[in-house]
């Protein structure tokens, strides 16, 4: 399925560029490797792959990286994400997060080693996703970080 997603790209030319992004992979713990791109709204894709640390805690998922790498780039508006892994394998909580509050409601696509696609929402992931938005209604408050939480 060779779907239009914006103008001159495709599902499959995203799909590809994750699926690509997994050789950069490293993961000499989990053996797992994820690989990531994100299309911004004026049609540049960014790719990111999974780079474990021997404390777990640093290491950095496909998604998170790609989504930084477009950020860095100054990228704030994105049309869609794709996920490859050898298990057609969803996004972690984390990532779920960061995808929700920083890209929005986009269009997820995930994909396996069989060319296996499904196509989700950011929001139906998580859809109660975490945000200091509603907080800025508090009249104490002139900014989101002036909270303890």
């Amino acid at each position: 399925m060779n779907l239009a997603i914006a103008e001159g790209i495709t599902m499959d030319t995203l799909l590809k560029k994750a699926l690509d992004m997994r050789q950069y992979s490293h993961a000499p713990h989990s053996h797992f490797k994820v690989g990531s791109a994100i299309l911004t709204a004026d049609g540049t894709i960014y790719g990111g792959c999974n780079i474990e640390s021997d404390v777990y805690g640093l290491t950095m998922c496909a998604e998170r990286s790609a989504i930084f790498n477009a950020f860095s780039q100054g990228h704030r508006s994105f049309i869609a994400i794709a996920v490859a892994t050898s298990t057609q394998g969803t996004p972690c909580g984390a990532c779920r997060q960061i995808i929700a509050e920083l890209c929005g409601n986009v269009t997820l696509y995930t994909t396996d080693l069989k060319g296996n696609i499904a196509t989700y929402k950011a929001y139906d992931l998580i859809p109660h996703h975490f945000t200091l938005k509603h907080f800025t209604t508090i009249p104490y408050a002139s900014k989101n970080h002036d909270f303890s939480i």
